[in-house]
């Protein structure tokens, strides 16, 4: 089981469990630039669909809301999903309107740094489809290299992630 990340607070989000009260919120950001993309939500994604991901998470599957800085408005969605062993697997959504903001960086990265955190030893993967460059860059930016594998689903790429050393210094 994986237990979800209860909060966490970066200078632009804040990061919570979904709610039944955000199915409103998450089916107006999951529009067809997302559905396309992401194989298990239908398209069009209704409230009802969302209502329906909302009760089904937990077990493997935890889905956190990543809300703007004050905390009502949803901006994205990032999953966490319990692999074989101590393997997890993260994917994430974002809306339209904070695209290319720096929002689902700041977010993605603190769930990803959040989640090693607290489980020492872990592996942390996502799967990106190659011709999805916005998402694989913000991989990389985040930390994640390619395996070289294949993932799981038809057509997508496993990317694993890895913390940079302590002693990393950067130069500009």
């Amino acid at each position: 089981m994986i237990d979800t990340l209860l909060a966490l607070s970066t200078d632009h989000c804040r990061i919570t469990p979904l709610t039944a009260d955000d199915a409103r919120a998450l089916a107006a950001i999951t529009d067809e630039t997302v559905t396309s993309r992401i194989h298990f939500l239908p398209a069009p994604f209704t409230e009802a669909d969302a209502r329906a991901l909302i009760a089904g998470s937990g077990g493997g599957d935890v889905f956190h809301a990543v809300r703007d800085e004050s905390g009502l408005d949803l901006n994205g969605v990032i999953g966490v999903h319990r692999r074989l062993g101590q393997e997890y697997e993260i994917g994430y959504w974002f809306a339209a309107r904070v695209r290319g903001k720096g929002i689902a960086t700041e977010a993605v990265r603190a769930v990803v740094e959040a989640l090693a955190s607290s489980r020492p030893g872990c592996s942390i993967v996502a799967e990106c489809h190659p011709d999805n460059e916005r998402s694989r860059a913000l991989l990389r930016r985040v930390g994640f290299v390619s395996t070289g594998r294949a993932g799981r689903r038809p057509g997508r790429m496993l990317l694993s992630w890895r913390a940079a050393p302590a002693y990393r210094i950067d130069v500009c």
